[in-house]
Order: structure tokens, then C-alpha cells, then sequence
């Protein structure tokens, strides 16, 4: 199908933008304020687009619990814990070393969870793109700890977290929601994401939203390109293949996202972010490779 061939390349692009957004969404929104605003507007969409194509609903309480269990780690508690710690002042090349750590430990328990395991040639793929990471972002890492880190272990923690709640997530995904229409599984998902986001928003912020052009932009497309899109592919992702090859997709973020960054913002690309993404890419490939 043309989509199977489309689907990893798109989510890449799509999920990538997510930290542009973050960019542009923080002068004018409070991290958790601008996600329950978004996974609310996700909702609604998704509920829209389920009552106009008339999906059908989980027959039982127990795929409907199913579906917001997986909304709350995978849009909820993970996107609440990274944007709350870059809010605090991680820096992006630290959050992307511990975003990388997603495929590693995805493939570490999938054999658990959902019996999946993976040939050699995958297992070197999956340390083969880490090491890209590393080499890709090293001198932006190297900064940091240059610098210190006093005053962010917490954050570094709730990212930390994070990370391992959207590993949760996918693999919980794979193992409970492997029937039933993706429309309205994602719309409950995303009831889910408020489930959490509500809350915390409440108990730590302002509710600060200024509601500018630029707010409003960066909003629907975190909705439409990233709620809608991203997440809709990355649920398609991982119905139709193993859940490691989906999780390995991450590897290709930082990466992708330096290029944004340079074509947008005017960041410079280093000798080691080309390198490292040479790298990465390879390393991608071997773990999704067909005959892999």
C-alpha cells in the first residue's frame, strides 16, 4: 500500500515539528496551559471526524479503558513531563539524548510485553542510531555539562519519566489495542491526555495563553499536523509492524529537527550533526529494513 510506504517518513516529518512548536509556543502559553488546549481541540476534532465518517465505538468498558490508559501514557504524562521539563530549562540536545533512549528500552521489553523480538541486524540498528544521537548533538551535550547542570536534576527527572511513560504507552498499545477503529481509539485517547494535562495545568500554572497569531498558529498545527497527523500514523505504525521498527522512528527526531532549526531559525549545522545523522539514518534502516 502506498500509505505503508509513506506512513514512516511523514510521522518523522510530523512529529518533528512538535519541537518547533515547543519554539514558538513558549513566549506566548504556559507548557501544560497550551497542551490541555490542545488535546482538548483534539478531541473535539477527532470526535467530529468520527461522527462524520460514523466509526465505530469499542463494544466493551474494557477497550474503552484500554484507550484512555494508553492516551495517558502516551499523549498525557509523556508530552506534560518533556514540555514542563524544557520549561525549566533542559536543554533540547539533553532531551533528545533522553528521547533516544525510547527505542532501546521499547525493544528491551517488547519480548516481555508483547513476545516481539528482534533479529541481530536490529539490535545493532537500534545501538547504531543512539550512537548517532550522541555524535549528532555532542557538542550542544558537551555545553551542557560545561555548564552544569545545578538546578535541573528534577526536570532532568520528569523527562526521564516521560520517556519511559510513551515507551509504556506504545508497548501497551501494541498489546491492547490491536482491533477496533483508530478514529475513535485516538479520540479517547486524547480524553485521556486531558485526564492528566487538566490537573497539572491547574495545580502549577498561570493558565497563561495570550492568544496571538502565533499562538494560534502554533496551535492548530500541534492539533491538526501533530495530534491529528503525527499521532494517527504513529497508531497505524504500530498496528501494522512491530513496535520497535515504530519506536526506532524517534532515532530520526534531533536529527530532522536540526535541519528545521537551520532552514527556519538560522542554526548552523555542525560537521557532527551531519555525521551523526549519516549515522542514524543507517541505523534506522537496519532495524526496518523488509527483510530485516
Amino acid at each position: 500500500m502506498m500509505l505503508d510506504r509513506l506512513a514512516p517518513a511523514l510521522f518523522v516529518f510530523l512529529w518533528s515539528t512538535g519541537w518547533i512548536v515547543a519554539k514558538y509556543a513558549a513566549a506566548h502559553a504556559d507548557p501544560l496551559t497550551f497542551l490541555v488546549v490542545r488535546h482538548g481541540l483534539a478531541t473535539a476534532a477527532f470526535l467530529t471526524l468520527c461522527l462524520v465518517v460514523k466509526a465505530k465505538w469499542p463494544k466493551t468498558q474494557g477497550q474503552f479503558g484500554h484507550a484512555i490508559v494508553s492516551g495517558i501514557f502516551l499523549h498525557g504524562l509523556y508530552l506534560s513531563g518533556v514540555w514542563y521539563a524544557i520549561g525549566q530549562g533542559v536543554p533540547a540536545g539533553l532531551s533528545g539524548i533522553i528521547a533516544g533512549l525510547q527505542p532501546l528500552l521499547t525493544a528491551m521489553a517488547a519480548p516481555f510485553l508483547v513476545g516481539e523480538r528482534l533479529k541481530p541486524v536490529q539490535k545493532i540498528g537500534l545501538v547504531l542510531g543512539f550512537a548517532g544521537i550522541l555524535i549528532a548533538i555532542s557538542p550542544q551535550l558537551l555545553d551542557v555539562f560545561d555548564r552544569g547542570l545545578a538546578g535541573l536534576a528534577l526536570p532532568v527527572l520528569i523527562n526521564l519519566v516521560s520517556m519511559t511513560s510513551v515507551t509504556y504507552g506504545t508497548l501497551y498499545q501494541k498489546r491492547h489495542l490491536q482491533e477496533g477503529d483508530l478514529l475513535t481509539i485516538a479520540t479517547l485517547q486524547f480524553v485521556g491526555a486531558l485526564i492528566v494535562t487538566v490537573p497539572l495545568a491547574l495545580a502549577l500554572e498561570n493558565l497563561r495563553f495570550d492568544w496571538t497569531h502565533e499562538a494560534l498558529f502554533a496551535m492548530g498545527w500541534s492539533v491538526f499536523g501533530i495530534s491529528m497527523g503525527a499521532v494517527g500514523l504513529l497508531l497505524y505504525l504500530i498496528r501494522r509492524g512491530q513496535v520497535s521498527r515504530a519506536a526506532s522512528l524517534i532515532y530520526l527526531m534531533p536529527p530532522v529537527v536540526a535541519i528545521e532549526a537551520a532552514i527556519l531559525f538560522g542554526e548552523p549545522l555542525t560537521l557532527p550533526m551531519i555525521v551523526g545523522t549519516v549515522i542514524v539514518v543507517a541505523g534506522v534502516y537496519m532495524v526496518n529494513r523488509k527483510n530485516a
